[in-house]
């Protein structure tokens, strides 16, 4: 993490020169004054929707948690409406252009389930069981792998019998609900 973080300045600053470059591209095609008025509306547009976004994520959050249902989704799409927000408040139209591709249902679900799976990856299964529900997995019959070949590098402990080899068995399509800790 701490490799990513000496990177941010260098991003912010490319960032800023994008937009500088940007704007006056987009200031000689169709002038600057519509330029700045189009910049003035985008970040009027964020701050409502920051603070539409704020609110129902909030209320999304607060009835999750108080019917018991796992809060994740509320929360992801939350954080993907607020970074839309900021996107289109933020000055600059590369930004702006972000925030609002952002705000378009099926961005914002690609969007929300790549954050999802960011935030599953980094929290244990527990955590991320009682914050986006039980996962689903997909298991697909077929040929068991083979067996590796050569002698097995454990022995048993003196006096036991070696153990037998495992006989392969049907696979079943199932879902894996870890327990976490009980809910109030």
């Amino acid at each position: 993490m701490r490799g990513r973080l000496r990177y941010v300045p260098l991003a912010l600053l490319a960032l800023a020169v994008v937009e500088v470059v940007v704007f006056v591209f987009v200031g000689r095609a169709i002038g600057f004054g519509w330029t700045i008025l189009i910049g003035l509306a985008a970040s009027v547009l964020g701050m409502w929707l920051l603070r539409r976004e704020g609110l129902r994520a909030w209320r999304g959050f607060r009835d999750a948690a108080q019917s018991g249902a796992p809060p994740g989704e509320q929360v992801t799409d939350g954080v993907v409406g607020l970074a839309a927000g900021l996107l289109l408040a933020a000055p600059g139209l590369v930004s702006g252009a972000a925030g609002l591709l952002l705000t378009v249902p099926p961005v914002r679900r690609l969007t929300r389930r790549r954050v999802q799976g960011a935030a599953e990856r980094r929290v244990s299964s527990a955590v991320a069981g009682d914050l986006f529900g039980p996962r689903r997995v997909r298991v697909h019959r077929g040929e068991p792998a083979p067996e590796p070949a050569g002698p097995t590098l454990t022995k048993p402990p003196p006096g036991e019998p070696a153990p037998e080899p495992a006989v392969p068995s049907e696979v079943i399509e199932g879902e894996i609900v870890e327990p976490g800790p009980p809910r109030r």
